[in-house]
Parts: C-alpha cells; structure tokens; sequence
C-alpha cells in the first residue's frame, strides 16, 4: 500500500510542476503577443515565427473556453490573467492540501509496514 501512497504523491507532486509550467508558458505567450504588437519581433523571420507559433498552439486550447465567454476589454485580452488566478488557485486550495495529505499517508503507511 505504501507504493500506492508515494505514487500518488509523485504524481500530484508531477501535476503542480506541470501547472506551473503552464503558468510560464501563459506568462511568455502574453509577452510575446506584446512584443508583436510593438513590433519589436517579427514574425517573418522564421524562428521567431516557430517560437510564437509552439507557444500559442501550446496556450491556446486553456485560453479557449475563456475567450467564447469574456471579450477583449478595451482591446486588451484578460484571459491570460484570469487563467493564471484560477491555477494558483487551484494550486493552493486543491492540489496543496492533496500533496500535504499525501505525504502524511505515505509516511504514516511505511511505518506500520
């Protein structure tokens, strides 16, 4: 059982490194959508293009159900903000506790073993 117990662990511990990653990726995407709009990258040149191509398709889908809801304020895009409040959201009322939790049985479970 205690396999069961750090298993699990490892994988809630896996899923908050994953929603920080996330986290970034919003963070670099909003910046690079900036930079495009300033002009400062250009998207002719084809790495550029790769880079901001990966990091949209990569964001996108979690921005999605958001945008159908909430339009662009004054023509600035909310969405990236509202998404990063609700993962550390999530993070500290959900997955900070489970991992806490967790820990505690995978302990507690390999000393009675």
């Amino acid at each position: 059982m205690t396999i069961l117990w750090h298993l699990l662990y490892f994988l809630a511990v896996v899923v908050g490194y994953l929603l920080q990653l996330l986290v970034w990726l919003v963070i670099a995407n909003a910046i690079v959508s900036w930079l495009i709009t300033f002009d400062i990258i250009n998207l002719r040149n084809r790495t550029a293009y790769a880079v901001v191509r990966g990091l949209d398709r990569v964001v996108s889908p979690f921005l999605r159900p958001f945008r159908r809801f909430i339009p662009p304020l004054g023509g600035m895009d909310i969405t990236p903000v509202i998404l990063i409040v609700l993962i550390m959201a999530a993070q500290q009322t959900l997955l900070g506790p489970l991992i806490v939790w967790l820990d505690t049985m995978s302990n507690t479970s390999g000393l009675a073993t």
